[in-house]
């Protein structure tokens, strides 16, 4: 499962309160959704707020969850959030057996093992694509009492949402469903529906995915978006199967009627453990491609964008070594198999959050850590890197060995305040039950200080080995 997540710009919002029931069906669980005792007072990035409410939402993936008594039918957790931040109280669950989602239940299906955002639908309120282990998604809608609905789409997976052809509408970009299978796998194929995307499933267009003669193998296991070469059009990183077990990143630069241009773009890695963000880390007016991992060698890798896009020329490089990295580098720490990019302290540079989901703590073995990255003038070099694992004073919990703390993140201002706050998830806690932490942001960084830390038993939905947090946005 790919470890990549979404940054983008943010955009200000000033949006009403709002307030209702809904029913999470499948789980039998009732959750109050979308209530918040002020407004937001921050900068909050539209495309994660499912309410309107001014709060980011975060979204938590469980994909091996047993559903309706099928094993790892899977099914994703939202919680709303609000000035205290996310609560365990205010959540709706979706899964193939919840009330008006479109299909069932089904054994080894893995739903919600990748999801995008973006108000698809131009009304205001971000909505929710989500993929799984088989073929077809969903789209769930948004609204002031939060997501509601259901609508299918039959044959792709691993979407991602973004302006793609710079009209101004959120696009959603869709791959051809494809089993990691043999040494030269088949190119991978997919389509772009340009937006407004009606409730009922239908595109104002089609567009094709790639220019014609491009090709990208497959099949893609997940995506990130963003604006490489400020052209006004989102581009996409592709992570893809290219065989004989390895994964590989692909660019594909948005352009309009015509499909993407594929390009160049850092990344690769055996058994695909490499996460990939994007964001302007050194608030240039380019979107940098951020690639962690890379073929597990320890480094992380910062792509800087510009005019022309990315080329290796303009790669920056660093590590668990590098001056103002606390720790040091040891073999298969895994830095950066998971990255999220997003500016945490305010300052207009987008941070970098990476898992360090092998890193030791002691004589405690791949129990797990985060690091938070300063972005600045001159890019990331390491100087200024905050490290957080469970053993650190304020984080909940104990540091376990093989608890693999930090194997996904994401970035989001939960609690409205213009700090991006980091959720940090751990598969493997608790017999690979899973568990998702927060950590606050602030002027300065992130911080202990009254995070905390859930699991799916919290939100009284399915936790015997759901693989609570496999993905994050």
């Amino acid at each position: 499962m790919s470890r990549a997540h979404r940054s983008t710009r943010t955009a200000r919002l000033t949006a009403p309160l709002a307030a209702a029931v809904l029913v999470a069906g499948g789980f039998g669980a009732m959750a109050l959704t979308g209530a918040s005792a002020q407004a937001a007072t921050g900068a909050v990035n539209a495309q994660d707020d499912f309410n309107g409410d001014g709060y980011a939402d975060l979204v938590v993936g469980a994909p091996n969850a047993t559903i309706s008594s099928k094993a790892k039918a899977g099914y994703v957790a939202v919680t709303y959030g609000s000035a205290s931040g996310v609560s365990t109280a205010d959540k709706k669950l979706i899964s193939r057996s919840t009330s008006g989602v479109p299909g069932s239940a089904t054994a080894n299906q893995q739903f919600g093992s990748t999801f995008t955002k973006g108000d698809l639908d131009r009304d205001g309120f971000s909505d929710l694509v989500i993929s799984g282990g088989k073929a077809g998604s969903v789209i769930l809608w948004g609204s002031a009492s939060g997501l509601t609905g259901g609508t299918a789409i039959a044959g792709y997976d691993s979407p991602q949402t973004g302006d793609f052809d710079g009209d101004g509408k959120t696009d959603l970009t869709l791959f051809a469903y494809q089993n990691v299978e043999g040494d030269d796998p088949e190119n991978a194929t997919g389509t772009v529906w340009k937006g407004p995307i009606s409730r009922a499933g239908t595109p104002a267009a089609s567009l094709p995915l790639l220019k014609t003669g491009e090709a990208l193998s497959g099949p893609v296991d997940t995506t990130e978006s963003g604006d490489v070469n400020g052209d006004g059009k989102d581009d996409i990183v592709a992570l893809h199967y290219e065989g004989d077990g390895v994964w590989g990143n692909s660019l594909l630069l948005g352009g309009g009627s015509a499909g993407f241009t594929k390009s160049w773009v850092p990344g690769e890695a055996a058994g695909n453990k490499m996460g990939t963000g994007i964001g302007d880390v050194n608030n240039d007016g380019f979107d940098d491609v951020v690639v962690g991992n890379d073929w597990g060698g320890g480094n992380v890798k910062v792509a800087l964008g510009s005019a022309t896009g990315l080329s290796e020329d303009r790669v920056q490089t660093f590590n668990q070594d590098s001056p103002g990295f606390p720790g040091a580098e040891e073999e298969e720490d895994e830095i950066g198999g998971s990255v999220s990019v997003a500016d945490v302290t305010g300052d207009g540079y987008a941070d970098i959050a990476l898992g360090i989901p092998g890193e030791d703590v002691g004589d405690i073995y791949d129990t797990g850590s985060v690091a938070l990255v300063p972005g600045s003038a001159s890019g990331a070099t390491g100087a200024g890197t905050q490290v957080f694992h469970q053993n650190t004073a304020g984080i909940p919990g104990v540091a376990e060995n093989s608890d693999e703390f930090g194997v996904t993140t994401a970035l989001l201002d939960l609690n409205g305040d213009g700090h991006r706050d980091l959720a940090a998830g751990s598969t493997a806690e608790n017999e690979h039950n899973g568990a998702v932490w927060i950590l606050n942001g602030t002027a300065s960084g992130l911080t202990a200080t009254s995070s905390f830390a859930f699991g799916a038993g919290d939100l009284g939905a399915p936790a015997t080995a759901a693989s609570f947090g496999s993905y994050l946005r």
